[in-house]
């Protein structure tokens, strides 16, 4: 099992659940965050004024930039289809696209049934 973790702009969320589901994929986290890349800004990423200050680095700069994380634990034989899923809908090639990370993961429970591994997730 693998855990796929995607920072994606937060007006992709909905199409890259839609993928997903239509996949075989329906259960996810989402969590707002903030974050930056090494770029440290991306000009019309938010549409509203910041006011304060401690939000501005510098003319142009962010200190941080709302994203949304999405996390899904996946078999190994799916982890492919699910990051190329993830990269075809969030892929603009713009700066700010956002990142794919998959981890290991070594073991699931699912509470309410006691089943445990890849029967835990799917």
């Amino acid at each position: 099992m693998k855990e796929i973790t995607a920072i994606i702009r937060p007006k992709k969320v909905t199409r890259t659940k839609e993928v997903l589901d239509s996949l075989g994929f329906p259960a996810m986290n989402a969590s707002r965050v903030m974050g930056r890349g090494k770029q440290r800004a991306i000009l019309d990423e938010v549409n509203f004024e910041i006011d304060d200050p401690a939000l501005l680095e510098m003319e142009g700069a962010m200190k941080y930039i709302p994203k949304r994380m999405i996390s899904l634990v996946v078999p190994d034989e799916e982890v492919a289809l699910v990051v190329q899923a993830i990269i075809k809908v969030n892929h603009t090639g713009q700066i700010g696209d956002g990142k794919v990370f998959v981890s290991p993961i070594e073991e699931a429970f699912r509470v309410r049934t006691s089943e445990q591994g890849d029967n835990a997730i799917t």
